[in-house]
This record gives C-alpha cells, sequence and structure tokens, in this order.
C-alpha cells in the first residue's frame, strides 16, 4: 500500500521518478530500522525492543504500518484487534497492550486498537502521522471492522494541571469546546475521533500527560454500529507436520558418518512431508567419539565447537534440499576468541528457504557452568517461518515459565525443546514443565531427546528420553495433552499434525482462556535491554505520539 505518490510516472520504474513517501505493512524485516525509529523518538530506554515488534507483526502483520522516506523509515503504526467490551472499559496501556507485544490481538475482534503511532522528530513537517492515521482508517473499513480506538496523549495537561487544579476530565471538556487547543487531542478531534472518556493513569511514565489519556474512537460510517462483526483470521496453514527423532548416540569414525545419520532422519521427516524435523540438544556430541581419546570436560567443549562451520552447513544443505525446517538440537559454540574462549549451546535453526538462525541457550545446567564451562545467552527471539512464527527453549531453559511467555508474547504457537537428560527423574522435569508451558501458553510443544550412550566421552555417559509432542489440554486436543510420543530409550521419530487455528479457537472461546484471562492490571514482564540489568526506563513508549 502506498501513501501520497506524485502521478501515475511513478510506475515507470525510473529511480527518479520513484515515490519519495510511501506507506506500506511493516515487515519482519523492518524491525531494526523500526526499534531505531523508537529510540530516536523514546530514547534509548523508552523504545521498542526487537521482540517486542516481532510480537507486532506476528500477531497482526496486516495493522503494522511504516513510513517510508527516501529509503529511511520515518514513522511507525501499530494496530491490533480487540473485543468491544475491553477496548471501551477503562484500561492502561500496559494492559491492553500485552506489555508492548500486542498479544492481546483476537482474530475476531470487532475495533481496532491503536497502540502506537510515532514519527521521526527530524521529519513532523510531513504530515506522515495523518498518512498512518488514514491508512488505519482503510483497513479498519476493509476488514469490516465497528471503528478504532485508542488512548491519546495530553501534552498540554502538565502545563495548565495548577490552573485545573489536577482536573484532567476538566482539561480535556476544555479542549474538547475549542476554548484549549492540545496539540495531540485537538488533531485528533480535527480528524473524526470522538471523545469518550478520559483514561487515568493510562501511561504513568508519559510525564507531560500526568500518566493521564483520552478515551478515543472513530466509528466505521460503512457498516451499521448495531451488527457483529465475525472479521476473518490471520493466514495461518491449516496443518502444520512434525516429526520429532529420538536419537540415539554411538561411535562414528568421521564427520560424514555422522552427516549421513543426520541426513537418514532428515529423508525420512521428509518423505513423509513433515514441515519440522527436530533433534535432541546436544547430539553433535557424537561427534567426539572420532578421535576417541580422553580429553577433559572443557577440552572436550572446545575440540567440538571445531566442527561448527561444517555443521551449520550441512544443516542448511540439507534442509534445503529436502524442503523442510530443520531444529537441529543444539551445538557448542566458541562465542570469544582464542584469549577469552567462551562456549554457549546453540540452538541451529536451517529453514527450507536457505535461511539459519541461531539461538542461545539461556539457562545452563549446574554441570554446564561446571564441567564445560558454558555460559547462557541473553535474548530470545522467536523465528519467523513459513508456518508461523516458533520458539526455541533449549531442555532447562523450558523449566522457567518465563520464557515460555516471551515467547508466546512475540507470537509463537509452537515451542520446540531439544533436551538432553540422563535420568528418568531429570526427563520428567523437562517434560512436566513442557505440559505446563502448552498448558498456560496455550500452544504445542516438542521435545527431542538422546538414547543410548557414549563410553568415554566426558559427562556424557548415559541417557534416557521420551521424546513427544504436547498440545494444551482443552476438547479440540489430544486427549492427554499428548499428540504423539515415543517408546522411553529406543531410537525412534514421532509425527504429529498440528493444526494452529485448534490454538486461535481455544485462546479465544475455549473451556480457558490463559492468554486472555491475563490480569495485565496486575503484573507485567519487562525482559532487559542488554546482558547487564538496567535501570528502570525512564520512560516507556507514549502511544498516539505524532
Amino acid at each position: 500500500m502506498a501513501g501520497d505518490r506524485p502521478g501515475a510516472e511513478a510506475e515507470t520504474g525510473n529511480p527518479r521518478e520513484r515515490a519519495r513517501l510511501a506507506v506500506r505493512n511493516a515487515t519482519v524485516a523492518d524491525i531494526p530500522a523500526i526499534a531505531a525509529l523508537s529510540e530516536r523518538v523514546y530514547g534509548e530506554d523508552g523504545g521498542y525492543t526487537p521482540e517486542m515488534l516481532t510480537g507486532q507483526v506476528a500477531q497482526f502483520p496486516q495493522g503494522v504500518f511504516v513510513a517510508v522516506y527516501e529509503d529511511e523509515v520515518v514513522g511507525y503504526c501499530a494496530t491490533f484487534r480487540i473485543d468491544e467490551a475491553s477496548a471501551m472499559r477503562p484500561h492502561r496501556w500496559m494492559e491492553i497492550a500485552g506489555g508492548g507485544y500486542a498479544s492481546r490481538h483476537l482474530v475476531n475482534g470487532d475495533w481496532l486498537y491503536g497502540m502506537e503511532v510515532c514519527v521521526d522528530p527530524r521529519h513532523r513537517g510531513l504530515r506522515i502521522g495523518r498518512r498512518l492515521y488514514e491508512e488505519r482508517k482503510r483497513l479498519c473499513q476493509r476488514l469490516g471492522l465497528k471503528g478504532i480506538v485508542f488512548g491519546g496523549r495530553l501534552p498540554g495537561f502538565g502545563r495548565r494541571e495548577r490552573k485545573f487544579g489536577g482536573d484532567v476530565a476538566a482539561y480535556v471538556e476544555e479542549v474538547r469546546a475549542g476554548r484549549l487547543r492540545d496539540r495531540a487531542l485537538s488533531f485528533q478531534l480535527r480528524n473524526g475521533f470522538e471523545l469518550l472518556g478520559v483514561l487515568p493513569g493510562y501511561l504513568p511514565t508519559d510525564l507531560e500527560s500526568r500518566g493521564h489519556a483520552a478515551h478515543l474512537a472513530w466509528r466505521n460510517p460503512k457498516i451499521d454500529p448495531r451488527a457483529s462483526t465475525a472479521g476473518t483470521a490471520r493466514p495461518l496453514p491449516e496443518s502444520v507436520r512434525v516429526a520429532t527423532v529420538q536419537y540415539q548416540q554411538r561411535r562414528v569414525t568421521s564427520f560424514d558418518e555422522f552427516a549421513t545419520q543426520v541426513e537418514y532422519f532428515v529423508d525420512i521427516a521428509a518423505d513423509y512431508r513433515a514441515d519440522f524435523v527436530v533433534f535432541p540438544e546436544l547430539f553433535t556430541l557424537q561427534l567426539l567419539s572420532v578421535e576417541n581419546k580422553p580429553l577433559s570436560p572443557v577440552d572436550s567443549l572446545l575440540a567440538l565447537t571445531g566442527y561448527t562451520e561444517r555443521f551449520a552447513a550441512m544443516l542448511t544443505e540439507l534442509a534445503v534440499r529436502h524442503n523442510i525446517n530443520i531444529i537441529g538440537g543444539s551445538h557448542p559454540t566458541r562465542t570469544g576468541d582464542d584469549a577469552d574462549p567462551r562456549v554457549r549451546n546453540i540452538c541451529y535453526v536451517a529453514l527450507r528457504d536457505g535461511s539459519l538462525h541461531t539461538r542461545d541457550k539461556l539457562h545452563p545446567t549446574p554441570n554446564e557452568r561446571t564441567w564445560w564451562g558454558i555460559g547462557g545467552g541473553d535474548s530470545a527471539q522467536a523465528i519467523m517461518t513459513d508456518c508461523g512464527p516458533i520458539g526455541i527453549m533449549i531442555c532447562y531453559d523450558s523449566e522457567f515459565p518465563e520464557l515460555g511467555r516471551h515467547l508466546i508474547d512475540q507470537g509463537a504457537m509452537i515451542l520446540f525443546v531439544p533436551f538432553c537428560t540422563d535420568t528418568r527423574e531429570g526427563y520428567l522435569r523437562v517434560r512436566y514443565c513442557s505440559q505446563a508451558r502448552a498448558v498456560e501458553n496455550q500452544c504445542y510443544v516438542v521435545l527431542s531427546g538422546n538414547v543410548g550412550n557414549l563410553p568415554g566421552v566426558n559427562n556424557f555417559d548415559i541417557q534416557y528420553a521420551q521424546s513427544c509432542i504436547l498440545t494444551p489440554c482443552d476438547f479440540p486436543f489430544a486427549r492427554d495433552g499428548v499428540a504423539a510420543d515415543t517408546t522411553p530409550n529406543v531410537e525412534q521419530v514421532a509425527f504429529a499434525d498440528l493444526r494452529l487455528n485448534d490454538l486461535t479457537v481455544a485462546r479465544n472461546d475455549g473451556t480457558v482462556q490463559n492468554l486472555n484471562d491475563r490480569r495485565h492490571d496486575l503484573y507485567a514482564l519487562r525482559w532487559a535491554r542488554r546482558p547487564v540489568v538496567p535501570a528502570l526506563p525512564r520512560r516507556m513508549q507514549s502511544p498516539e505520539n505524532t
């Protein structure tokens, strides 16, 4: 979708005749530029994180827009769909916007909620904000929704607070009557938005507005306001087929022999037309049997890092050749230099479009830290695939509910858990916690573990696993919340067809609705922007700041 363009000659392809300013839907590729824009607008500690933006794009891709001026992102607009009751009752921004991830999005919501409009301060004379608002209105009409609702800033109230004795409602009424001008509220009223009232404490960090907002709505003139709107769901594959490999550890004599075993399972999964095939955590430790000589735990890990490039290239080549997305278990990877040989436990995800993604294990176990010197990663971003966003939790990560919720907030509907456990007790910790993640996040969780043993490989003596594909516990799903599982401690592949639309139905009309029923008004989860824990942000996003 384009914004104001110079005329029909813009279609000729001549660079000099291309539109200098255009408005279009935002994509995943725009996320770094949007994050940089939000920092320019709100400061380094107040902008959106890439994970928040991933959630906004993933939840409702039709409802996020960028304004691009001379190939630079200079404006951003984010919306999601919401039910009328939630939109019209008093609320706060953090509550309604799901902490900034747009995780309150309802595919059948009958109102469009405006959670963000921001414009680069260097380009505020180009009426970019107005263009973004018009794009919202067109989207609302195209979807047949009742209208647009949001909390609008009141930047003039702070200067006049004493004059009105702190009465924000009186201030808003004066602006509505035209006796005062507020640069934000007056703009909204001139553009056809109806004043519904005041939202006290809407965004406490908006100091100019003293934390308050005007509750505003624009009603779609093309529909009967008394009619209900069913709406259309976000396009999703009807079914996603997943294969989980319970991998037998055995000695190999070369990397090529290891690669042959991996390709065997990839080929099987592809023959069964699986969309994803999943391998266990640290299954590349099998490569230590190539040398077949005793090494200390730390030296073992450092030796294994020498295979990283060949391993990553192998996964990418297999994913493209077999037309399948590969969750490549995990592999110890050196992230420092020779003077600082830091090692992390990293999952390599090779997609069938040829792209390769990496996700660190965030929570090394005590054994990993003590014996192998493995450190933890510091970020967890969902991965966009042709089957929708997915999330990775490596083994111990599944035992921390914050990580699963963070990935679901970014739009993930399937969480993959490569694991490596030596005893039944350790396995059950991962299994039970993964089942909890499936229930509390109303998502699918896929586990893949090692079996067998490698004598002589330090800290990898015995393995216990029963790989499985878990579901929420509700009527659309498997009776026991298990779509498929394997026989314990036997090399095996399990398959399941996962209907993503069943998750949508459960989240919006299930017996319980864990995601919708979260108390955003009572608690919130905030992820650090850097590896070190920063101070609380000076100022969070100020919605509708044009």
